[in-house]
């Protein structure tokens, strides 16, 4: 990770609602000399004090191996990104570059049982479906049988967050003029370009406060 200054979120609130608002993360971890990563979708957590990543995964997979043998876990929230091309800067004769934020979180991964996983479960769908008792796929809605053979099939953790670092690159490293017209070009392109011209235009008042 680039830890420069200029590209650095002074708010930690800011940081923590970009992992809310982009829960699909990538999990991170070593066993026997051998990196295993999965995306998973994640729950951020806050209890007495300490940041808390609740998820589920598959049993007997390399992941869950390895997590087993090293609980030592690193997280990766990424968002829109996208390929910035120097021509938009007053001037061009640089190199072209990429926008994008990434917020890395490092701790420590355990397992829960039975009782844990149908609590994760709860937790989980009732999130993911904004509250909504009713839904048919909420876990206590789902039938008996389809519940204890889903259950077989996962396991639940826990990642207790020791440590987030994090990159907001969004040109704040350019001058105003090439700075705007880097947003307008991002914004005309549409998909993840816009997106991240979006969060350019809503942090230009902390880039250039004047």
């Amino acid at each position: 990770m680039y830890n420069l200054s200029h590209f650095k979120e002074p708010d930690q609130a800011v940081v923590i609602d970009f992992m809310k608002q982009h829960p699909f993360a990538m999990l991170i971890g070593n066993a026997d000399e051998r990196s295993v990563a999965t995306q998973i979708p994640l729950l951020f957590e806050e209890r007495d004090g300490k940041m808390i990543l609740l998820g589920h995964m598959m049993r007997k997979q390399d992941h869950q191996l390895a997590f087993e043998k090293n609980s030592n876990v690193l997280v990766v929230f990424t968002g829109p990104h996208t390929y910035v091309s120097a021509t938009w800067y007053k001037d061009p004769q640089q190199a072209s570059t990429w926008n994008y934020i990434s917020v890395h979180a490092r701790g420590t991964i355990s397992f829960l049982d039975e009782k844990g996983l149908e609590d994760a479960l709860r937790k989980l769908t009732l999130h993911y479906e904004n509250q909504n008792t009713n839904s048919t796929t909420v876990f206590d809605n789902l039938p008996h049988d389809y519940r204890s053979s889903l259950m077989k099939a996962i396991v639940a953790f826990e990642i207790e967050v020791s440590s987030v670092e994090h990159v907001f690159k969004l040109s704040q490293n350019r001058d105003e003029e090439s700075y705007h017209h880097i947003a307008d070009k991002l914004k005309a392109e549409g998909g993840d370009a816009a997106a991240v011209a979006e969060m350019m235009e809503e942090r230009k008042s902390k880039v250039f406060p004047s």
